[in-house]
């Protein structure tokens, strides 16, 4: 995939779209409320493989679902229900299928904005809180839904979950299995904002641009660098951050940057 990347491309129940600088992922598979089977995180996985090798690199990502939902979590009735009804087939299932593609979007060099459009269950809930921004629309809802049918949370959830919302509200979601509506998780700071409905792929496509135009190489080591703080010690992470500092003041973002603020200028980023 060279310079063709300005067209709209299918994969197995996802769908890509490229936008400017911005790139739209979309869990395409609405019958089911985009149900995540081996079949869609392998097409999840093809595409982000292809912005990789792509010419032309995005510079954020969007994620989001078809139709009425961002995704309703496993598919439970695909290919045996994604292994989880034989002995041992739901760890199988994660670390062949599931993990990697959480891995993925950990390690993208660029901003990652999950736009939640409907329910965001189970998995798909992990899903969304890999956004480094995530934007609801009003009616859209959030649901610890594993001890429904005997399983315990995955994808990176009990991990999350705490980080994000401090281990009382974690627990209480996963035991409880109870909805989460946007506006409370928003109260919670569970995501960053709310929109009506109608307004959310608009302010998500809006959002995305703006970090688009941005120091993309600086905004990837920000995302780095609180992916690793939770488990760095103080030291540690002053460590980082000076490396990372140095690495980023190398770069000529950095120096169009100050450029521009001692010419009183906006600073035009080219993500280098």
């Amino acid at each position: 995939m060279k310079s063709d990347l300005k067209r709209d491309l299918e994969f197995d129940k996802a769908s890509l779209e490229i936008d400017g600088a911005v790139a739209i992922l979309r869990m395409n598979d609405p019958d089911v409320l985009n149900a995540l089977s081996p079949d869609m995180v392998k097409g999840l996985s093809q595409a982000l493989d292809g912005l990789a090798a792509s010419d032309v690199k995005p510079r954020c990502l969007i994620l989001t679902g078809s139709g009425r939902a961002f995704s309703a979590g496993a598919n439970l009735q695909g290919r045996g229900g994604n292994g989880l009804n034989k002995p041992g087939g739901a760890g199988t299932a994660l670390e062949t299928v599931f993990h990697p593609l959480i891995r993925k979007l950990r390690d993208l060099p660029y901003p990652v904005v999950t736009a939640v459009n409907g329910v965001a269950a189970g998995a798909g809930m992990s899903v969304a809180l890999m956004g480094d921004l995530i934007l609801c629309a009003r009616s859209a809802y959030f649901l610890q839904a594993f001890r429904r049918i005997g399983l315990v949370p995955d994808c990176g959830s009990t991990w999350l979950l705490p980080r994000l919302v401090g281990r009382a509200r974690a627990i209480e979601l996963s035991l409880l299995g109870e909805r989460l509506p946007a506006e409370t998780a928003l109260a919670w700071g569970l995501v960053n904002r709310v929109y009506d409905d109608g307004d959310l792929m608009g302010e998500a496509l809006r959002l995305a641009r703006d970090l688009a135009k941005g120091p993309t190489v600086a905004l990837a080591m920000i995302r780095r660098l609180y992916w690793e703080s939770p488990e760095n010690s103080f030291e540690q992470q002053i460590d980082l951050e000076r490396r990372s500092q140095r690495a980023a003041a190398a770069t000529g973002d950095s120096r169009e940057g100050i450029t521009a603020f001692l010419e009183k200028r906006e600073a035009k980023f080219l993500g280098a």
